[in-house]
């Protein structure tokens, strides 16, 4: 398989994006895992989560197997990038859901072939943390809207119901969440801005800088940042080296989701107060997407208002198009 070509958008500023299709009941919805390995019993409750939409999910190849030598990742890379290609090219599928997270989609992204993608047609990409790192290729190579949200064998998938009613309800009726936040959001830097959503999982949008599939520039965007399990002084390090690339200049807002296990809020606050609010743009946080035990979905690639004063994002258009 090849990466292919990139159609141009990773030195512009931050577009809108191309909305697929919302889902109806009787969908086929493929689950892959680019990244870490799967526990098959969170697996098959997530499964039953997804019949009981009314989809029909099937599991991609690989799903449960393991790495040779690596426990940390699901299988070979070339493995994992092949599922997701077959999946993305399958017709019959209109939608791809990735498992897990943990660590991987960076190994086998350069695998996926990218110009297949592109051409199939458009369908949903559902997934966060490592899978920050196909939100970017997705954006990149083919100008999609993909969905920041829970996965099928995450722990609050299948514990949380407001966490599988903000996915469920981003799925089937897409103009009932149009306004996102959480009780608690509010402004660290006070103001509205309006831009198209991006971002994801810090650490892997440090990681990802420079590499093929990551835009240049946050430009004109409302840059959506969380992470998990990062102590204070690493996620100094992420912030500072997405300030001195020059990725954040021109940002037009920021929305700060949850920061689980990264040590006690009041100095993460402190930390991203120190490093971001001299870029001079509205910042809202504590917007709950990401790790947080009740998570909701948001989309990237879509045009939205940030009001910090508020607390809220809100989508100036469905994150999916009618069927």
């Amino acid at each position: 398989m090849t990466g292919g070509g990139a159609p141009g958008t990773a030195s512009k500023a931050v577009t809108e994006a191309v909305r697929p299709p919302r889902l109806r009941s009787g969908d086929r919805v493929a689950v892959v895992a680019p990244s870490g390995p799967i526990p098959e019993e969170r697996l098959k409750a997530g499964l039953d989560v997804l019949r009981g939409w009314g989809l029909d999910p099937v599991v991609a190849p690989h799903v449960l197997a393991a790495h040779p030598t690596l426990g940390h990742l699901a299988g070979a890379d070339a493995d994992r990038a092949r599922d997701l290609t077959e999946a993305w090219c399958d017709p019959t599928v209109s939608a791809v859901l990735c498992a897990r997270g943990g660590y991987g989609a960076q190994r086998m992204v350069d695998l996926v072939d990218w110009t297949a993608i592109r051409a199939a047609r458009p369908k949903v990409f559902v997934g966060y943390s490592d899978v920050t790192a196909l939100h970017e290729a997705f954006a990149v190579r083919t100008g999609l809207v993909t969905l920041h949200g829970p996965m099928v064998a995450a722990a609050a998938f299948h514990q949380d119901p407001r966490t599988q009613e903000s996915l469920r309800a981003t799925l089937f009726d897409p103009e009932s969440v149009r306004t996102l936040g959480l009780p608690g959001a509010g402004p660290l830097v006070p103001g509205r801005a309006r831009g198209v959503t991006l971002g994801g999982c810090a650490s892997l949008l440090a990681a990802d800088l420079a590499t093929p599939h990551a835009r240049r520039s946050a430009r004109g965007g409302l840059l959506l940042l969380e992470d998990v399990g990062e102590e204070p002084y690493r996620l100094d390090r992420i912030l500072t080296q997405l300030l001195r690339s020059g990725w954040l200049d021109g940002v037009a807002g920021i929305a700060l989701g949850s920061w689980e296990d990264c040590g006690p809020y009041e100095e993460i606050r402190a930390l991203l107060a120190d490093r971001l609010t001299g870029l001079g743009v509205p910042i809202v946080e504590n917007l709950g997407f990401g790790h947080h035990p009740s998570a909701p979905t948001i989309p990237l690639g879509v045009p939205a208002l940030l009001d910090a004063d508020v607390g809220t994002l809100t989508l100036d258009t469905p994150a999916l198009a009618a069927s």
